[in-house]
């Protein structure tokens, strides 16, 4: 049986990382069924938090789930990814240029902190959460939260991000420099894309 689950998680959290970590390590192959019965077994758990789990990781792109067939190992998790940066990076644009055009709008205060650099962007909220909001545009921020999580395993800490990025994307925001907000919000995470090519070779798992 496997190692038991923190208290301070969900057991449909716990069965989610777990599958989730055991994908990435390709101990799980693409394609491979995940029986529901079998895993609750492993985990000395009822199918409850199983479904659960399974339909988190759904959610992520890292499992397919057919009715009447089950759940496998997501065949494209790369591809997807890869298709979803692009996708993230056009929503972010737009929530840079929308954040201009607002000047920061409700959290202007934090944004012109970060491009003044009176306090550090990597605490309290992220910075790309603080754009989103500064968007005004709250279908939006919910579209790039939803594709942020799924492609958020394929970057983990990438040592290509450049941080300064952030500083001189605030101040262009603050100042309602809409072109230019637009333009570093590209350039910003084509370095994020180009890190991921890197990373996965163009490969499948």
């Amino acid at each position: 049986m496997a190692e038991p689950f923190s208290s301070v998680e969900s057991t449909g959290d716990a069965i989610a990382h777990a599958l989730r970590e055991e994908i990435l390590a390709g101990r799980l192959a693409a394609g491979e069924r995940l029986i529901e019965e079998a895993i609750a077994k492993r985990y000395g758990v009822s199918r409850i938090p199983v479904r659960e789990a399974l339909t988190r990781l759904q959610s992520e792109g890292f499992v397919t789930i057919v009715r009447y067939r089950g759940a496998t190992v997501s065949t494209t998790l790369v591809q997807d990814s890869r298709e979803l940066l692009h996708i993230r990076r056009g929503l972010e644009v737009l929530a840079a240029q929308l954040a201009a055009e607002n000047r920061g709008g409700a959290v202007a205060d934090e944004l012109a902190a970060i491009a003044h650099a009176v306090t550090d962007d990597r605490h309290g909220t992220p910075f790309h959460e603080l754009v989103a909001t500064a968007s005004g545009n709250r279908q939006l921020a919910e579209l790039l939260s939803s594709v942020s999580r799924r492609v958020q395993w394929s970057l983990g800490h990438n040592p290509e991000a450049a941080t300064d990025d952030h500083r001189v994307l605030a101040l262009a925001i603050v100042n309602g420099s809409v072109v230019q907000a637009g333009y570093l919000m590209d350039e910003h995470l084509r370095r994020d894309e180009h890190y991921f090519n890197k990373k996965f070779d163009a490969n499948e798992p």
